[in-house]
């Protein structure tokens, strides 16, 4: 199942990225061995997640956020959707794909089985 997900690097700012395997995608970026960005500001945490029926919804939600304000996605990380409208930069945001959104828990990557 293709997966959204947000980290935050240990500079605070986010990492947003998608993939298949949300546990080994993570253990990869823990290791250094995932983007770059997130390479130079480890450790990481993840804060928020979603589940996708398709690469291709996962693709668009994922290039959709990265274009979001940092406030923007604060709201997404804290389940505040209907807060979302109101932060767009365009003052009208695209319609939510309706997904299964599970928030991370502050356990470590490991024990999201």
């Amino acid at each position: 199942m293709p997966y959204v997900y947000i980290l935050e690097c240990r500079d605070t700012s986010f990492y947003v990225g998608s993939t298949w395997d949300l546990e080994r995608r993570l253990s990869e970026h823990q290791e250094g061995l995932g983007a770059a960005y997130t390479r130079r500001r480890r450790p990481v945490r993840l804060v928020w997640h979603a589940a996708y029926d398709s690469v291709a919804e996962a693709y668009a939600m994922e290039k959709r956020v990265q274009g979001w304000s940092r406030a923007k996605r604060i709201a997404l990380i804290e389940g505040r959707l209907d807060d979302l409208p109101g932060l767009s930069r365009r003052g009208q945001a695209a319609p939510l794909v309706e997904v299964r959104v599970e928030r991370a828990s502050e356990q470590p990557p490991h024990a999201l089985d």
